[in-house]
């Protein structure tokens, strides 16, 4: 499949969401349903649960349950950051119209009482772990909603846009757990729990390191360094990382990974710090060495292959582009990922489907889990090259 393939695949997408103003369904939403919310409510097995269950049907039982579509943030910013890219890359004022109307949405959906700007799920989920209410900020959310705004900025010059992301440093810094081991550290996922989570920190980091590339504020950098530190610290032997050090976590998927490598690399390039470059290169190694098959299959884990789900081809387009000149083999693996992707998880109707089993394929189209994602998937490969000067291949 050649370019003008892949521009028709973005553009299909782009009127699907556009279409239906970026508000749709989550695969984590179940509990905005009234019925789910009240019968789950004495434990968290049952919500956990009730969430499994209508995240993996492939019958969309949302509308008998009273779920509701909606406008989650970090999809928002998913397609801000999209939007974004292809303003820089093309000039069309379409896109700056639509970039216009995401930070107006993005703006009405920020999480308040915080010290900097912030952003969580429009819906309550219960992870293994914990609890957490709607529109309790994250730092995951924050972090890619705040990137949105950099590159709003870059593509604009219009300054509101660094604020509203310098604001969500504030966040980060001020509002967050803090885990200290010696000189690194580790920021929490949400104000409410002291998780130790590898990917969301050095998300933060990465957010921390491109903003302090604009406004050199020293304490900026420091938590940046301290927080990758933390990421290099715990990188194993064959250069993966476990989502997070407690042992009901110990699992290795492939968009993860590809979040620590991508985040990993803003922060050389935002602070200049070259300590993390082998570390990175050894990692990317690993990723494409685990994640993908001859054909183009893209793995969810690293030792098995099902679920095939939409998130991991949307996150290898980023970081196979971002880091391809660190492997040679990155450029074809990800041409291969592609021709998989739009052949086998993509609807006529131009949206792309959330999971492939062995037997099956789970059709429902979410919103922020799955389109969002694999538009700003295909947005790097699009528009990937016309604006190196600002999200260029690696340097080292």
């Amino acid at each position: 499949m050649d370019l003008t393939t892949t521009r028709d695949a973005f553009q299909k997408l782009e009127r699907y969401i556009q279409q239906r103003d970026y508000s749709g369904y989550d695969c984590y939403d179940a509990l905005i349903s009234p019925f789910l919310s009240f019968i789950t409510k004495p434990h968290k097995y049952l919500r956990i649960a009730a969430i499994q269950f209508i995240k993996k049907c492939p019958i969309n039982l949302r509308p008998v349950l009273f779920v509701k579509p909606g406008h989650n943030p970090k999809g928002l910013g998913l397609f801000l950051s999209a939007t974004a890219m292809a303003y820089r890359a093309t000039d069309d004022k379409n896109y700056l119209k639509s970039l216009e109307h995401l930070t107006t949405l993005l703006r009405q959906n920020e999480s308040q009482g915080y010290s900097g700007s912030c952003w969580g799920y429009n819906f309550d989920w219960q992870s293994r772990v914990f609890f957490v209410p709607k529109y309790t900020p994250t730092i995951v959310n924050t972090s890619f909603v705040a990137q949105a705004f950099v590159d709003a900025f870059i593509a604009t010059g219009r300054e509101e846009f660094l604020v509203k992301a310098r604001s969500a440093c504030d966040f980060i810094m001020r509002d967050l757990y803090h885990t200290r081991e010696g000189d690194r550290l580790s920021f929490s996922y949400t104000p409410i729990d002291r998780l130790k989570v590898h990917n969301a920190n050095i998300l933060g980091a990465g957010l921390l390191a491109r903003v302090y590339a604009h406004t050199k504020e020293k304490e900026l950098y420091d938590y940046a360094k301290a927080s990758a530190e933390y990421v290099l610290h715990y990188q194993r032997p064959d250069g993966s990382w476990y989502y997070a050090e407690e042992t009901i976590q110990h699992w290795i998927d492939s968009f993860h990974t590809g979040f620590v490598l991508d985040s990993l690399d803003w922060y050389v390039r935002g602070t200049g710090d070259q300590t993390p470059v082998n570390a990175i290169k050894t990692g990317f190694r690993y990723y494409i060495e685990n994640f993908f098959l001859e054909d183009g299959t893209p793995k969810y884990y690293h030792d098995r292959i099902y679920p095939i789900d939409a998130h991991s081809p949307a996150q290898a387009f980023v970081t196979l582009t971002r880091l391809g000149g660190l492997d040679q083999r990155a450029s074809n693996i990800r041409d291969h990922v592609r021709d998989w992707t739009l052949l086998h998880m993509r609807s006529p109707k131009g949206y792309f489907y959330f999971q492939k089993h062995p037997n099956y394929i789970n059709k429902i189209p979410y919103m922020r889990w799955v389109q969002a994602w694999s538009y700003y998937g295909l947005a790097h490969l699009l528009f990937y090259d016309t604006f190196k000067e600002i999200h260029g291949y690696s340097r080292y």
